[in-house]
């Protein structure tokens, strides 16, 4: 039955995400469960792609990645497929009506990180995090809005923003990781082998003002998405402030996070000022 198919498809996505991240993972939880499920089948999804490029060294990536890519692209056309994760992807994507092109930016950015390792340039650093993280969040948001398209409209760029926002938090604490091991570098005009104070801050002033942004955008999400949002929101401004406290010479040489139990506080929290209407 292809409805019991479907049911393990959209359970390999869920697993997918709460095995790969715990903090996107409590975040989605407080989500309604009406849309939960479709944020699931995106991330599972962008996380498989993500995975490609970051993780299977001892493989031919590229020809991984142009077969994902293919399986993609009949899993759309077709509206099935029996890779799990890219059939309950299609499915989302067929109903909110997500726009083909912010599947083709991030795989765009995906492709990428087979070959590029540094961007020069604030051109090449924006188009890459707008295929990365940005398009993630407008697919996000299509779900968050049930595809109401004046409503995708107002809410747009603040979705960008965050997406920025959580990105750049990303690219700032794995800059050990990114440069070390997969020889990578992605803010432009920043010598990672001599980081100072200086640039760390040009950088978190720079996420600082994308959080800013997002937010403005969090207060207007309809109810099923706020507060899912605001969490996945807190987790990260917390995670920078740890950032902002370290050395810039620490940053480099070890990964920052947020440890579980203060993610569980930062839950509380957050749920007093959501009820309180404190964002």
């Amino acid at each position: 039955m292809k409805s019991l198919f479907d049911s393990v498809s959209y359970k390999s996505s869920k697993i997918v995400t709460k095995t790969y991240s715990t903090s996107f993972s409590l975040a989605t939880k407080m989500l309604y469960s009406s849309i939960r499920g479709d944020i699931y089948n995106i991330y599972g999804f962008v996380r498989f792609a993500d995975e490609i490029v970051d993780s299977f060294h001892d493989y031919d990536k590229e020809a991984l990645f142009n077969r994902f890519s293919e399986d993609l692209d009949l899993a759309l056309k077709n509206r099935i497929s029996l890779n799990p994760i890219l059939n309950s992807f299609q499915h989302t994507f067929h109903k909110y009506g997500l726009e083909r092109e912010l599947v083709d930016a991030f795989m765009q950015s995906m492709r990428l990180d087979l070959h590029k390792t540094d961007y020069l340039t604030d051109a090449e650093y924006k188009a890459y995090i707008y295929g990365s993280a940005d398009v993630v969040g407008l697919m996000c948001l299509k779900v968050f809005v049930k595809g109401n398209t004046e409503k995708y409209n107002e809410l747009k760029d603040t979705a960008m923003a965050l997406g920025s926002a959580f990105q750049k938090v990303n690219f700032l604490r794995d800059l050990k990781a990114d440069y070390e091991g997969l020889n990578r570098t992605y803010f432009p005009n920043t010598d990672l082998k001599n980081l100072n104070e200086s640039s760390k801050q040009n950088i978190i002033d720079d996420i600082e003002a994308d959080f800013e942004k997002g937010l403005s955008g969090i207060k207007k999400l309809p109810i099923e998405a706020k507060f899912g949002v605001f969490m996945a929101y807190r987790y990260y401004s917390q995670l920078l402030k740890k950032l902002k406290k370290t050395p810039a010479l620490k940053i480099k040489d070890s990964r920052i996070r947020v440890s579980n139990p203060k993610k569980i506080e930062l839950l509380m929290r957050s749920y007093v000022k959501y009820q309180l209407n404190l964002m």
